[in-house]
């Protein structure tokens, strides 16, 4: 799978960063998963054929505590809400991907959390 990684956080800042996503909604169906949602205006063409059916589309992150190290990974593939498996969910088109991973670096910005 490819990822994004943000690793060494800080048990401070990675527990204002799971706040801000629980805080939005964000937060997946299993434990440490979140669900960032993809803007419909990035959606590949068959994507938007399928939103209907299959949509919303999203991005998951998998935050990992542990005593060694605190990290989020952005998975860069585009998962579909409602459909495991479709020709829709693929990795990420570049602008998809530079998208996801400038937003959650700006996110972070935002909460002041030091990476």
């Amino acid at each position: 799978m490819r990822t994004y990684l943000i690793d060494d956080l800080t048990d401070k800042d990675y527990r204002t960063v799971i706040k801000a996503f629980d805080d939005l909604g964000l937060r997946g169906s299993l434990d440490g998963i979140y669900y960032l949602p993809l803007p419909e205006n990035l959606l590949q063409g068959e994507q938007k054929a399928h939103l209907g059916d299959c949509g919303p589309y999203f991005m998951a992150l998998e935050a990992v505590e542990s005593p060694d190290q605190n990290n989020l990974r952005l998975e860069l593939l585009v998962r579909a809400r409602n459909k495991l498996r479709c020709s829709c969910v693929s990795y990420a088109t570049p602008a998809q991907r530079e998208h996801m991973i400038e937003y959650l670096d700006q996110f972070i910005e935002e909460l002041e959390v030091s990476v």
